[in-house]
């Protein structure tokens, strides 16, 4: 008999297929098989609909519990939050702001991109683990929902990340974590953000185009790869275009 292919058995590894298929999962939650449901099936059940094994299934439910999509009863089965699971702009979790654009039926596209080579003071080294006066790269851009500017973006990244070869060809219009990646293989897996109200100097008000009456939300951010080494600060603007939720979960 010839034996069934499964996703895991693929090179990407268990860990790695049970987020693709909590993600799945979640598609399905909301806009899929399930979005009528007030439960999902059976372990056994969504193993054999997704042609992954059980021990993929029972990760990827652990997932959606942690962040609140779902919740695992004993004698009931997993149980959909219908609440969390509309929710597609949370501030708890990590995201790119192209693809929230993306899901509110808008274009995201950038521009006023710059990019600039400068040496790390003290403050930027403590933050990317860097030497002071180690070079890093200091990547400004705007980015807009069709025609409306929402959000002002300002990354700082170790420059060594990037081959200077490379450095010229690289679109910085694009999701940077992307770049990041495709560049030199790093791959960010968390980020500890600081969330505040501000008015912002004249320079990116006048860029976003608010009304005087408007403050932004500053998100002011250290990302981190797996091996919880910083490759990136952040300081991004978002104006009231976007409309966050934070999950606070009682543990």
């Amino acid at each position: 008999m010839a034996r069934t292919h499964r996703a895991e058995d693929g090179p990407l590894g268990g860990a790695v297929i049970s987020q693709q298929i909590a993600a799945r999962l979640l598609d399905e939650i909301r806009d899929g098989a399930y979005s009528a449901e007030t439960k999902l099936p059976a372990e056994v059940e969504l193993a054999a609909n997704l042609g992954v094994s059980r021990t993929v299934i029972r990760d990827a439910l652990a997932e959606l519990e942690r962040e609140g999509y779902v919740e695992r009863v004993r004698g009931i089965g997993t149980v959909i939050n219908r609440q969390v699971a509309a929710l597609r702009r949370r501030l708890d979790q990590k995201f790119e702001y192209n693809a929230m654009i993306q899901a509110m039926g808008r274009t995201p596209h950038a521009d006023h991109i710059s990019v600039q080579r400068l040496d790390a003071d003290e403050a930027l080294a403590a933050r990317l683990a860097l030497e002071p006066g180690q070079p890093v790269l200091m990547i400004k851009k705007r980015v807009l929902a069709d025609r409306q500017p929402v959000i002002w973006s300002v990354d700082y990244l170790p420059a060594a990340l990037f081959p200077p070869a490379l450095l010229d060809r690289l679109d910085f219009g694009r999701p940077v974590f992307d770049v990041m990646e495709e560049a030199s293989g790093v791959s960010v897996v968390s980020t500890v953000a600081h969330v505040s109200a501000v008015l912002g100097d004249p320079a990116s008000r006048r860029i976003l185009a608010v009304q005087p009456h408007e403050a932004l939300l500053l998100l002011e951010e250290v990302s981190y790869t797996k091996l919880a080494k910083p490759v990136m600060y952040s300081l991004s603007y978002y104006t009231t275009f976007f409309d966050f939720a934070l999950l606070r979960k009682k543990f």
